[in-house]
């Protein structure tokens, strides 16, 4: 009985000492990507609110105030020769423009009412059919569907229209949700498109156009909406105090689409402010103060790219500016464009080499560490063990060192994964603790075996 007590007591002893010797890590968020160079657009502040990439990736377009359009090259936007000063023959302000899927034209929006197409043929910006519709209504958000035959605008009293070069504007029945329309997207190989509105909550436009407002959503903030992932049945919503919400979409009847739980975005500071698209089917928040975050789709992870004291010691009049579009012409590789007219170079952040070496030491110091400190008390506090292997038995407790080799292994893949940002390093210590009891049960199951004989 005493040899009991003591047996357990060692093993208690043991876990307690296991855990107090795990690494403690914060997760605190870092940037992967480093700004290499920037230019701007003019001297003055231009007041850019947005752009969008052209279906090629070819060409960007930039809206924002006082009537101002401009067209740059997505893949060398710092030179100016390549520039196209548009003149949409008003001083108002644009507030979203949108490609058409086969990129030949682009709509662009604004208040009073304002519904321009811009056409690459010979670069003109004229008034759509139907203009006169919306005349003196503020529109807020504009999107074409991937068939192209249809675009829906969304406006400031939170109105929703179709648009067709054919059959002009129609208001279509929203249900007079007052609230303005903060963003919509459309997936990219379904004719079904998303609505968020500021305060009235999310809403899905079926291919036949019927909107379905998704209940117990009109508690957030709603800012901007993201269909990136063309392989998933889903778009992700994105409000105000870092918080999403992945929208489930029924292709063939979008009354039955419902939104998840809503998630928040924890270990970031700020808040978000709207999204653009990633190179990898993935979207980029942008975050106040300057900030970039990776939201993966599939897997509903975020992950810091970029944060706001890495572009304060870079330029800190910079960092107080406001993100606008982003976009990545290879992974880890793209341009910023902000609200004063900056266009910022960035790629995938560089370590210096001591540094390097040194994290790469430390990483594998504790990928060694962790496991075999965990099973090293495993081996001392089960008697079996040390008996087995002085009386040379070594089969019988092959099954530890397969254990142990196993876990390093996984923990290896895990630490990879971590320093890759895909998962995170909680499941480091996970794994270990799940190898942790399954040692201890191998070696009592030994234990009460050998007893029986």
């Amino acid at each position: 009985m005493a040899c009991g007590k003591c047996m357990r007591g060692q093993i208690i002893y043991s876990i307690l000492l296991a855990i107090l010797l795990l690494p403690i890590v914060v997760a605190e968020p870092s940037s992967v990507i480093q700004i290499t160079y920037s230019s701007a657009l003019e001297e003055n502040d231009i007041g850019i609110n947005t752009g969008a990439v052209s279906p090629d990736g070819e060409n960007v377009i930039l809206v924002g105030k006082d009537g101002y359009v401009h067209r740059i090259s997505a893949t060398y936007p710092m030179d100016r020769s390549q520039d196209i000063e548009l003149n949409p023959g008003t001083s108002k302000e644009f507030r979203d423009v949108a490609w058409h899927p086969r990129g030949n034209t682009a709509l662009l929006t604004g208040e009073s009412g304002m519904a321009l197409r811009y056409d690459t043929y010979d670069h003109s910006i004229s008034n759509v059919n139907d203009s006169g519709a919306v005349n003196g209504l503020d529109m807020t958000s504009v999107a074409w569907r991937t068939s192209g035959d249809y675009a829906y605008f969304g406006a400031v009293d939170g109105s929703i229209w179709k648009f067709s070069e054919g059959s002009g504007f129609e208001k279509l029945d929203s249900y007079e949700k007052p609230s303005p329309v903060s963003d919509i997207s459309c997936h990219r190989t379904n004719n079904i498109c998303v609505v968020v509105t500021l305060n009235d909550g999310i809403a899905v436009i079926g291919k036949d156009h019927h909107v379905t407002w998704m209940g117990n959503t009109n508690s957030e903030t709603w800012m901007a909406v993201d269909c990136a992932d063309p392989t998933l049945s889903e778009c992700v919503a994105f409000a105000s105090g870092l918080r999403t919400k992945a929208i489930h979409l029924n292709f063939e009847d979008s009354s039955l689409s419902y939104g998840k739980p809503t998630m928040m975005l924890t270990t970031l500071e700020g808040d978000l402010t709207d999204v653009s698209r990633g190179s990898d089917s993935s979207s980029l928040i942008h975050l106040t103060p300057f900030g970039i975050v990776r939201q993966q789709p599939i897997t509903s992870e975020a992950y810091a790219q970029l944060i706001y004291s890495d572009v304060e010691e870079w330029d800190a009049v910079v960092a107080g500016r406001a993100i606008k579009l982003t976009w990545e012409n290879t992974p880890l590789n793209g341009y910023i464009i902000t609200d004063y007219g900056n266009i910022i170079a960035f790629e995938p952040l560089q370590e210096e080499g001591d540094n390097s070496m040194i994290f790469k030491a430390i990483g594998v110091a504790v990928l060694i560490a962790v496991p075999g400190t965990i099973f090293g008390l495993i081996f001392m506090s089960v008697p079996f063990y040390p008996r087995m292997y002085a009386e040379g038995k070594l089969r019988k407790v092959l099954g530890l060192p397969l254990v142990i080799a196993l876990a390093i292994g996984v923990c290896s893949w895990a630490s990879n994964n971590r320093y890759d940002l895909q998962i995170a390093l909680e499941f480091h210590f996970i794994i270990a603790f799940i190898i942790f009891v399954i040692g201890h049960w191998i070696g009592y199951s030994s234990e009460r075996h050998t007893g029986k004989k």
